[in-house]
């Protein structure tokens, strides 16, 4: 890969405290345009290389770039370039939809008309327009995570960092998130995508990396790499090179 649009070379990380490292020696590189996952159980260490990433987490070594800038000299020209959704909802609780999306919106040099298309684009495409004037309290868990993502995209970024993005939602919030995710990829947006769902990656991701414990244990084409293991599923995979 000549240019990637991240690349991660032999990165460590050990929290404070901590026996074991949360990324040990880890190597990856994304293409530009990828619907990538980044998939293993809870604690193969994929919050910790997104939020490295995104400038959120330091590290005790190796080499991490992200349109070719080292995030560690470079964050503040790599911040305009990325949507984050954290796994965790990151909205205000008594704003409405609404207010929360203005507000987040208003951290990004977009004209005020400009904001106010997207917000009501997404809104639209989300299903959300009859909700807007809610309180984010109100909303049902699926909403709230709908709207999470759409502050994520209101500047435009050229790509999208998503941490478990269906996890706990209803099964029409999944589908609408999906769905969604499915169209911004394919109008050229690059996805990095956490999850420990392997089933849901299989259908969403063109590439993936499977880890445990720090490491990626396998990467590839899913349909690429199932064949040539063998197995009829990622989740059969990820079983296999685990025993």
């Amino acid at each position: 890969m000549e240019n990637p649009l991240i690349s991660i070379r032999n990165l460590h990380k050990t929290y404070p405290g901590a026996s074991q490292p949360s990324v040990d020696g880890l190597s990856l590189q994304v293409e530009k345009g990828a619907f990538f996952g980044l998939l293993g159980p809870n604690g193969a260490g994929k919050t910790t290389t997104v939020s490295i990433l995104c400038g959120l987490c330091s590290f005790d070594s190796g080499e991490v770039a992200v349109n070719g800038l080292d995030v560690r000299r470079k964050i503040h020209f790599i911040k305009p370039l990325i949507g984050v959704v954290p796994q965790d909802i990151a909205l205000y609780p008594e704003l409405t939809a609404d207010e929360n999306l203005r507000f987040f919106g208003g951290m990004y040099p977009v004209p005020s008309h400009e904001l106010n298309e997207r917000i009501e684009t997404y809104l639209e495409a989300f299903g959300l327009t009859s909700h807007r004037k809610k309180k984010t309290s109100r909303l049902s868990g699926g909403m709230k995570r709908q709207v999470n993502l759409i502050a994520a995209l209101l500047h435009r970024p050229a790509l999208l960092f998503l941490d478990e993005p269906t996890v706990g939602v209803d099964v029409h919030s999944r589908q609408v998130i999906i769905e969604n995710l499915q169209s911004l990829h394919r109008n050229g947006m690059t996805v990095v995508y956490t999850s420990h769902d392997m089933k849901e990656a299989e259908r969403l991701c063109t590439h993936v990396a499977l880890m445990n414990h720090g490491r990626i244990i396998c990467e590839g084409v899913p349909r690429r790499l199932i064949s040539e293991a063998s197995v009829s599923s990622l989740e059969e995979l990820f079983i296999k090179k685990t025993l």
